[in-house]
């Protein structure tokens, strides 16, 4: 079985960098530049795990979690959050909103793909 992997950061590279790590754990992996975009791929189709940035135009990842939280087939959904933010008080914001893992940035790609693995059962 394929475990579908959504990316969303609003920089390409990034965006690129994390799908190429996830997809050496064996995850099919599409992108999204921002939220909004998540939210519509998310209603098209359906993920395994969402991996998401912080801080991006339009709708920031903490919208993003608590608005995924909130469609039905996304409630146990894991959500990664890798960011540049670090303080303590933006983790927590991350795991108020729902997000199962936060990840400080520059992810090491052995982090990002375990976690992934564990929260799948991959």
């Amino acid at each position: 079985m394929t475990t579908r992997a959504l990316v969303v950061d609003d920089s390409p590279m990034v965006r690129d960098l994390h799908a190429f790590m996830l997809q050496s754990g064996g995850f099919q992996v599409d992108g999204a530049e921002n939220g909004s975009d998540a939210l519509e791929k998310l209603l098209r189709r359906k993920y395994d795990l969402i991996v998401t940035d912080i801080n991006m135009p339009r709708m920031d990842g903490y919208e993003l979690v608590r608005s995924i939280r909130e469609i039905e087939q996304y409630k146990a959904t894991p959500i990664i959050i890798v960011s540049t933010e670090s303080e303590a008080s933006d983790k927590s914001k991350g795991f108020e909103a729902g997000a199962n893992v936060y990840v400080v940035k520059p992810a090491k790609a052995n982090d990002l793909v375990l976690n992934a693995m564990m929260l799948t059962g991959k």
